[in-house]
C-alpha cells in the first residue's frame, strides 16, 4: 500500500510524497527542497519527481532534488520547467518501478496552459487545478477548457484521494457558502476542516466524492449555484462556460 504524505512548504504549499512501506517515495511538486531533504533524513528515499506546472512554488526545489538523489523528473512540455528529464502530456503514463506504480497523465489546462495532473494508486495529484472546495485562478486558460479540465477530474472514481497543492480549504469553504448557501453536506465537510486546522492538521486529501458533493466549481449546474450566480451577475449565465467563468471571477474578488 502506498501512502500520501503532505509536507508543508513555503507559505501554504504542500509537497506530496507517495511512499511505500519500505520508504521509497515519489515526490510531487517540490517548491522547496528543504522539506524533502528533511524527510529523507528521517528515512524516506525519493525515487522520482513529478511536476504539475511551471510555477516556482511547485518546481523551485526540483533541480536540487533531482541532482542530489540522481532521480528522474517528469514534467509537462513547457520550456519554463528546466528541471525536467522527461516530458509528459495527456494520455501518457509515468512508470515508477521502485513503487510498482503507473500514473496516468491528465491534461488539465486552465490555471496554466500546460498544467497536467497525475492519477494512480487511488490518488490524484492535481497541483493548482482542483483544490478542496475550490479551484485555482485562471491565469492562462479560458473558462470552457478549464471547465472541461475540472469535469475530467470529477469523472474519476469517487474514492480517489484528491491531493492538491495548497492549504486553502477553509478560505475556499467561505466562498462555497456564498456560492451555494444551502448545502448541508458541504457544511459538514467545512466543520471537519475547521476541526482539523484548529489542531494544526492538514485538511487534505479530500475525496472526489466529497468534492463532487461540496465544491461549487464542480457543481455549476446545481440550482443553488445557478441562483447565486444570477443574483451576482444580475442575470442568468448564458451557458455552462460563462457560469464557470463568472464563478471563478467572483471568487477572485470575494471577501466574506
Amino acid at each position: 500500500m502506498l501512502r500520501a504524505i503532505p509536507l508543508p512548504a513555503l507559505q501554504d504549499n504542500y509537497i506530496w510524497l507517495l511512499a511505500a512501506p519500505g520508504g521509497e517515495a515519489l515526490v510531487v511538486d517540490p517548491g522547496d527542497a528543504g522539506p524533502v531533504l528533511q524527510a529523507a533524513a528521517e528515512g524516506l528515499r525519493p525515487v522520482a519527481i513529478v511536476l504539475t506546472h511551471h510555477h516556482a512554488d511547485h518546481v523551485g526545489g526540483a533541480a536540487a532534488l533531482r541532482d542530489h538523489f540522481g532521480i528522474p523528473c517528469h514534467a509537462p512540455h513547457d520550456e519554463r520547467i528546466t528541471a525536467a528529464t522527461a516530458r509528459v502530456a495527456h494520455g501518457d503514463q509515468v512508470h515508477v518501478e521502485a513503487l510498482d506504480l503507473a500514473m496516468d497523465v491528465i491534461g488539465v489546462p486552465g490555471h496554466t496552459l500546460s498544467h497536467v495532473a497525475f492519477h494512480g494508486a487511488g490518488h490524484l495529484f492535481c497541483g493548482d487545478t482542483l483544490f478542496s472546495l475550490g479551484c485555482g485562478r485562471m491565469f492562462e486558460g479560458q473558462p470552457a477548457p478549464y471547465l472541461d479540465s475540472l469535469q475530467r477530474l470529477a469523472a474519476l472514481p469517487a474514492d480517489t484521494a484528491v491531493c492538491c497543492g495548497h492549504e486553502y480549504t477553509e478560505a475556499n469553504g467561505r466562498f462555497a457558502c456564498a456560492a451555494e448557501p444551502d448545502n448541508p453536506v458541504r457544511d459538514q465537510r467545512l466543520a471537519q476542516v475547521r476541526s482539523l486546522r484548529a489542531r494544526g492538521l492538514p485538511s487534505v486529501p479530500s475525496t472526489m466524492a466529497s468534492e463532487r458533493d461540496c465544491n461549487p466549481f464542480l457543481r455549476i449546474d446545481q440550482p443553488g449555484v445557478r441562483a447565486s450566480l444570477a443574483r451576482h451577475l444580475g442575470r442568468e449565465p448564458r451557458d455552462r462556460a460563462e457560469a464557470f467563468g463568472a464563478l471563478r471571477l467572483w471568487k477572485d474578488t470575494f471577501t466574506p
